[in-house]
Parts: structure tokens; C-alpha cells; sequence
């Protein structure tokens, strides 16, 4: 089976240039011939209705009713038609839509013709069905010619191309499917051929859409595609399952056929589906996540009108906030990121997808708090979200000190800021790695966590939470990136554990999750994000492995070992932490007796002055005091007496 390029479609500016060459001459002039192939039909049909209504033996008592009529059929016809521009329609791309049109626009005319006949011409003699027969003739004949015209023009395209046709199969034979199919009967120069739909619906199965069977459910896809010698499937189904499309995905993979998907939140939300929308089968497609459900106007009224700061903006998480926050009418967005280039390219892109919104991006460090102080005073912000921290556990494990000062004293500068201020609100993005933390970075977001609990409760005026979620996929540095270029380059891929499982969600749902839990707070939580199932890392290189095309004999899995600060899965809430549920079925409440930081604030300065020394032994001794079920090698119980930690803390202090 020949594979094929894939076909890049750009329907709106190809469209508009051939019909640039179709239709050279003037607008009013090609108006004026349609509405006089409009007067021929509208003569025909009227006439035709009398010579069938006297059985093509027209009484000669007949003939001046007849021609006085037509006037004034003609003269209705045409001012209706023109008054609905009924003249303005592409008869190429002509559907049921249109024919409703035509009904309603003739029915109008059929009354019309009607009430001049009786109240002003009033022959004694005009045969009553005539109304009624007019009336169907004409939609008959226009319904015909348009029709005529659009298959005719359609098999000239199909005359035109030298090609055979690529021949598909659609996964999904509800409303979208059948959009679906007919934005591919409208770009018939694309060389695309519906062949079958399949569908698990048993009422489906055996029927028809605009020609095309529904052949069978998904698991008949297989026996479909070699009988139809079917290149290509294209899934459907906005509400498919993970497993779904894993069926659909694996069966035309083992068919050696491509797959592509419509993206579900377009094709739910914006009922557009277009052929330029499809894409290729993603890993979080075969996720399985459902689209989030958000209380948009608890959003809105969190948002509008303010001032919002966000740090860490040219991040995957941060320019993703920016764009969400953007939606909903912030009066100002501040930006802020230490990485020029990221910051430029969001600053840019949303100066172009928004222009006229207030965006300021500021190149700047948040754990310098002369500058984060210029910043408040310029801009008074209402809403700060920070997303700024350092996250690669590894790395985090070889530089403690700066894992403290950016992730630590970066937080506690925002906060206190945020609380002199008296802003609204200060939303810390945590992470699933807090928990019970074995590396730094973990401990070093506990640490932020506690802090912020602090403030909630010490400064009411400004309500302070945490978010807490595990990994979002594709983010910069991520699992999927890394292995997306391992198997760019024949492998091997790099996992370190077998057994080794994380929680997923895409970015945009992470982001909207965030802004919905910070919409909900009401000062001091820290919110927990509905991760789903857990996800076997191996299990997820397998996938994206298959859905490159290839097998593990292709590009082979490596398990290298645990590294140091890695767990061998993550949790979402600490041993004393209860869950409470909120109005969104997936955001929660994580329910833990606040630590209470003041009888620790030794440990706290000590822990800040030790990153500045860079005393790593010190800052992962200081980090055990803090939170005391992080756990290292390097600071067992026997490292950790009373007394060093007293000598660490006053070294520091």
C-alpha cells in the first residue's frame, strides 16, 4: 500500500481564488443573469402548472387567466426572492439548509400570488391548485438546478485529477462524523474519499450517511480497511474514550494505515469542523482526559477588569496562563520571566492575538525584591498567580542552594509583596512532588506551601492558596519531549523504573483548573487537582513509540535506574491530609492542620541564609527540620542531632 504526503489545506484562501477565476465579471452583472434564470424557471413552472392540472389540454377559456397571472406571479416571485437574496447563493456548494430556504422563500410567494389573485385581479375561474402545484414545481425545478449544478461541477473536479482518490474510513458516525463527511464532499479537489463509517452504536450499524454505510462497530476496522483498500482513518468522536482510540489507533497501525483526529474541544465547543483541523493521534489523546468543564463566569468575575501578575510567564505553564487570563478581560497582564527569549516570544504572540489588550512583559528575577517592588508600585496588581520555580528534580538535587533561593525566597518575596499591597489574591503553583518529598525541589514547594498557609492566615486581606497538580504533558523539559526526540533519532529511550507511574494532564487543563480552583479560594488552601489514573512511564514510551509508526525492535526501551530524589510513583495528599470536595469535580481541598511556622522561623531564616552561603549539607539539613518527611541519604537521623542542627542554625543567623 503507497503511503502519501500528508495534505496541508488551506480551504478559505484557495476557495477564494478560484472563485476569483470562476466568476471574473461583475457582481451586478452575474446577479442580474441569475435573476433571469430565476424568471425562466419561475415562467416554467407556472405554466407547466396549468397544463398539468388540465392534463396538457388547456381550455381556451383558460388562456387569459393564465397570462394575466403569470404577471403577477412573476412580479412576487421576483421582489421576494430578491428582498431574501435568494440570488446570492453558491449553487456548487448547495445543501439541505438551502432547500429549506427555498420552501420557505416560495411558500411566502405561493400567499402573496394568492391574495393579489383573489383581492385584485379576481378571475371568477383560476383553478385553486394551481396555488399548490406552482408551488411544488418551482421548488422541483430550483431544488433540481442547483442540485444539477453542484454534481456536475463536482464530477468535473473529479475529471480534473489524474490520481486515485485517497480512500477513508470515519471513526464515528455521530453529528461530527457527518460534518465530518460533508466538508469532504465540498473539497472534492482534495482527493478524499469517504468509504465507510464504523460505530459501537448498534443503531447506527446498517444505516447511511449522505451515501456512505455505517459498516460495522470499531473492532470490524481491520476487515473494512483491506476490503476498501482504505490509506487513512480519521477518528470522529469527541466523546471517545482512551481506550476508543487506542482500538481505532492500534487496528490501523496494524493495517499499516494512518490515523487522524479531530481535536474534541473544537469540534464540542465550536461546532467547526474542517479538514484543516485534523491532526495527528497525540499521546494525550490515548490520555483519555475529558474536556474541563469550567464555571466561566465565576472566572470572569475572578479576573475581569483587574490588574493580574504572572510569574514565570515565558514557561509551559506560564504562557499558558497568559493566554488563558487574556480571555476573560483582565485590565492589565504583567509578565514576568528571568529567560528573555520565552518571555519575548509569549509578549509577541500575544500582541498579535490580542491586540489592543494591556500586556507588559518585565525581564527580571523574583527573588529580587527591589525590582518585584518597582513592579507593585507601577502596577498594583490585583491577582498575582506564580509560577516561576525551578522543577528538574535532578538538577534540583545537584544545586540545593539555588533550588532554596529561587524556589523559597522567589515565593516569599512575591507573597510579601502581595500581602503589603493588599492584593486581592496570590495563587502559588505547587506541585504533586511536595508531598512526602525525597528531592529538594519537592521539599523546597512544601516549604513554599507552608508559607503561603502562614500568610492566609496572618494577612486576610489578600486571600493566599497553593495548587497542587502532578505533570502536565509537553511542558519544556518533560517525559514526552525527551522522548519524542529519542525516538526522533532510532533510540533508545531512557526510562528509569518499569514500575515507575506519574499523573498526567495536558497544559491547558492544568491552566484552567488553576484559574478555576483561585476563582473558588477563600484564603489559606491548597487545592488538589483530580489527576486521573496514574500512567506507567514505560507504558506511555510504548505509545508514543507506536504512534511514531514504529515497534520496540525499531526503538528499544532502556531502564537506567532510579535517580537520585526520584520516587517510584507520586502522591497527591500528605498522611494527615483529608480531602474535601468542592462545587468542581475536579479540583479539591486538601484538609491538613496548618503548620504553624513561627516556632520554626529560626529553621526558616537559617534554611535562606544557608542557600546564600551555599551550605548544601546545611540546606538539606534545615529542609528535614522544616519538613519532616523529607527524606535523603545524605541527612539520615544519625546526620541529624540536636545539636547540628543548632550549629546550622546559628552559622546562619
Amino acid at each position: 500500500m503507497t503511503s502519501r504526503a500528508p495534505v496541508v489545506i488551506m480551504a478559505s484562501s484557495s476557495t477564494k481564488g478560484r472563485l476569483d477565476s470562476l466568476y471574473p465579471i461583475p457582481r451586478v452583472v452575474r446577479l442580474c443573469v441569475v435573476a433571469s434564470i430565476h424568471l425562466a424557471f419561475f415562467s416554467l413552472a407556472y405554466l407547466s402548472a396549468f397544463f398539468i392540472r388540465f392534463d396538457f389540454e388547456l381550455p381556451q377559456a383558460m388562456w387569459a387567466p393564465m397570462w394575466q397571472g403569470l404577471l403577477a406571479v412573476l412580479c412576487v416571485k421576483m421582489v421576494v426572492f430578491g428582498a431574501l437574496k435568494m440570488y446570492q447563493g453558491w449553487w456548487k456548494y448547495v445543501s439541505l439548509h438551502d432547500v429549506i430556504a427555498l420552501a420557505h422563500a416560495l411558500a411566502i410567494c405561493s400567499v402573496l400570488f394568492m391574495a393579489l389573485n383573489v383581492f385584485v385581479f379576481a378571475p371568477s375561474s383560476f383553478p385553486r391548485s394551481i396555488y399548490l402545484l406552482d408551488f411544488f414545481l418551482s421548488l422541483v425545478i430550483l431544488a433540481g438546478a442547483r442540485a444539477s449544478l453542484r454534481l456536475l461541477r463536482e464530477a468535473a473536479v473529479n475529471r480534473g485529477h489524474t490520481t486515485r482518490p485517497v480512500n477513508l474510513i470515519i471513526a464515528g458516525a455521530g453529528d461530527t462524523g457527518d460534518m465530518l463527511l460533508r466538508e469532504i464532499s465540498k473539497n472534492g479537489n482534495l482527493r478524499y474519499r469517504a468509504v465507510a463509517f464504523v460505530d459501537d452504536d448498534p443503531y447506527k450499524q446498517g444505516l447511511r450517511i449522505n451515501g456512505v454505510p455505517v459498516a460495522g462497530p470499531i473492532s470490524a476496522l481491520g476487515e473494512l480497511v483491506a476490503k476498501h483498500d482504505v490509506e487513512q482513518v480519521i477518528i470522529a468522536m469527541p466523546s471517545a474514550s482512551r481506550q476508543q482510540i487506542r482500538q481505532v489507533v492500534e487496528t490501523a497501525r496494524a493495517a499499516q494505515v494512518s490515523t487522524k483526529i479531530l481535536p474534541a474541544v473544537e469540534a464540542i465547543l465550536e461546532q467547526d469542523v474542517s479538514l484543516n483541523r485534523l491532526r495527528e493521534v497525540s499521546i494525550s489523546d490515548l490520555l483519555g482526559r475529558e474536556p474541563v468543564k469550567l464555571d466561566v463566569e465565576a472566572i470572569g468575575r475572578f479576573l475581569k477588569g483587574r490588574t493580574v501578575l504572572i510569574t514565570g510567564a515565558g514557561g509551559s505553564i506560564g504562557s499558558e496562563l497568559c493566554r488563558q487570563v487574556l480571555r476573560f478581560g483582565p485590565r492589565e497582564l504583567v509578565m514576568i520571566d528571568s529567560a528573555e527569549t520565552p518571555l519575548f516570544f509569549i509578549h509577541r504572540e500575544l500582541d498579535a492575538s490580542h491586540p489592543g489588550e494591556a500586556t507588559v512583559a518585565y525581564v527580571a528575577s523574583v527573588c529580587d525584591s527591589d525590582r518585584m517592588r518597582a513592579v507593585f508600585l507601577r502596577h498594583q496588581p490585583d491577582v498575582i498567580i506564580h509560577a516561576a520555580a525551578y522543577k528538574h528534580v535532578p538538577l534540583m538535587e545537584q544545586n540545593p542552594c539555588e533550588a532554596v533561593k529561587n524556589n523559597v525566597v522567589g515565593t516569599q518575596t512575591m507573597a510579601d509583596l502581595a500581602a503589603e499591597f493588599k492584593a486581592a489574591s496570590f495563587v502559588l503553583i505547587s506541585t504533586d512532588k511536595a508531598v512526602n518529598p525525597t528531592s529538594v525541589m519537592g521539599a523546597t514547594k512544601r516549604v513554599t506551601e507552608m508559607y503561603i498557609q502562614k500568610l492566609g492566615v496572618s494577612c486576610p486581606e489578600t486571600k493566599f492558596c497553593a495548587v497542587r497538580f502532578g505533570n502536565v504533558l509537553g511542558s519544556n523539559g518533560s517525559v514526552v519531549p525527551i522522548f519524542r526526540e529519542q525516538i526522533r533519532q532510532g533510540g533508545p529511550i531512557t526510562v528509569t523504573d518499569p514500575q515507575m507511574t506519574r499523573y498526567f494532564m495536558t497544559i491547558p487543563e492544568a491552566v484552567q483548573l488553576v484559574l478555576q480552583a483561585a476563582a473558588f479560594k477563600s484564603g489559606g488552601e491548597v487545592f488538589i487537582l483530580d489527576m486521573g489514573e496514574p500512567v506507567k512511564i514505560a507504558d506511555l514510551a510504548r505509545d508514543m513509540v507506536r504512534l511514531s509508526g514504529m515497534n520496540e525492535e525499531d526503538v528499544p526501551i532502556v531502564y537506567t535506574g532510579m535517580r537520585p530524589g526520584e520516587k517510584l510513583f507520586e502522591e497527591l495528599t500528605l498522611a494527615d491530609e483529608e480531602v474535601d470536595r468542592t462545587s468542581h469535580a475536579k479540583i479539591f481541598i486538601g484538609k491538613s492542620a496548618i503548620c504553624d511556622l513561627e516556632p520554626l522561623m529560626n529553621f526558616y531564616e537559617a534554611l535562606i541564609a544557608a542557600a546564600f552561603d551555599a551550605q548544601e549539607l546545611d540546606v538539606r539539613r534545615l529542609l528535614k527540620a522544616l519538613v519532616p518527611t523529607y527524606s535523603h541519604p545524605d541527612i539520615s537521623e544519625a546526620l541529624l542531632p540536636i545539636e547540628a542542627l543548632e550549629q546550622s542554625v546559628v552559622r546562619h543567623i
